[in-house]
């Protein structure tokens, strides 16, 4: 089982300092990676799994947030939880993504992808929500096509995004492409996962029925397309107090990835939950 942690400058806040002490502190516990959120924009009255939150909360750009990480770390892998694809143009999410990773020594390894449930935020960058999933299947092809392309150019022709003969370097580092986690909590993302993705990141609040059944679409899905469905990862949140029960039911699960996050106010206590945490369950400290 891998470990991983989150962290949201919407709750914990924007200092630079306290998120680099958190950083540096999960790397030093033995964390695998630091996973990130987006929100491009909110407005009065959007709700998040049916709870209105304020707008003013303040989501940092996750993948300027991650550079910045890289710099003051050696080994931490680097997430996000979930990118919203569909508002990023895909030629220059390919550029970003391989740009990080090339200056990261190839740590940009944990980009988790999806679609955003706020309709305004589509509308604020001209997509249609509606059509969202369209477009990220889109986005995730023409992101592997560019990795994956050399310098006698690759062309794409798709509903959304189309070019000819363009070349794209740097490529990632020591790689051909990056890693893309699917992320999300419906039946549609479960068969992304299976179609396009490296891993689901299930998210939302199911029940273990609805867990079970979208995990198992993912990995059929995956076997029909001709797909390995053992390479698949699968990551799922838990609780900074989970137990060896629940990391038990999760390892039959197929978990291959956990991620938690503190839940304390106070950035001291913060540091010392991960401590605890990574006692608990062997992290190998450094």
């Amino acid at each position: 089982m891998k470990f991983a942690v989150s962290y949201s400058s919407a709750h914990f806040g924007t200092d630079p300092d306290r998120i680099i002490d958190y950083a540096r502190h999960a790397e030093a516990c033995g964390f695998e990676g630091l996973y990130l959120p987006e929100h491009l924009v909110l407005y009065p009255g959007a709700k998040m799994h049916t709870f209105e939150v304020p707008p003013t909360l303040p989501f940092l750009d996750p993948l300027d947030t991650l550079a910045y990480v890289a710099a003051a770390t050696e080994r931490l892998l680097l997430g996000t939880g979930v990118l919203l694809v569909p508002y990023r143009h895909p030629v220059v999410l390919a550029k970003q993504l391989a740009t990080i990773d090339v200056l990261s020594k190839g740590r940009m390894r944990l980009l988790t992808v999806g679609l955003g449930t706020l309709p305004e935020e589509a509308a604020a960058t001209g997509v249609e929500f509606r059509a969202r999933g369209r477009r990220a299947d889109e986005a995730i092809d023409v992101l592997r096509l560019l990795w994956e392309g050399g310098e006698e150019g690759v062309s794409y022709q798709g509903e959304f995004f189309t070019f000819e003969n363009l070349v794209q370097y740097p490529k990632p580092y020591q790689a051909t492409t990056l890693p893309i986690h699917v992320g999300g909590s419906s039946l549609p993302a479960a068969r992304r996962a299976g179609l396009r993705g490296d891993g689901y990141f299930a998210g939302g609040m199911l029940v273990p029925q609805e867990r079970k059944a979208q995990w198992d679409l993912a990995r059929s899905t995956a076997e029909e397309a001709g797909r390995d469905p053992d390479a698949l990862e699968y990551t799922r949140w838990s609780g900074i107090d989970m137990t060896d029960e629940r990391l038990a039911a999760f390892a039959a699960q197929g978990v291959t990835r956990v991620v938690v996050s503190a839940t304390a106010v106070d950035p001291n206590e913060q540091l010392d939950e991960l401590s605890r945490f990574a006692e608990r369950f062997g992290l190998a400290r450094v």
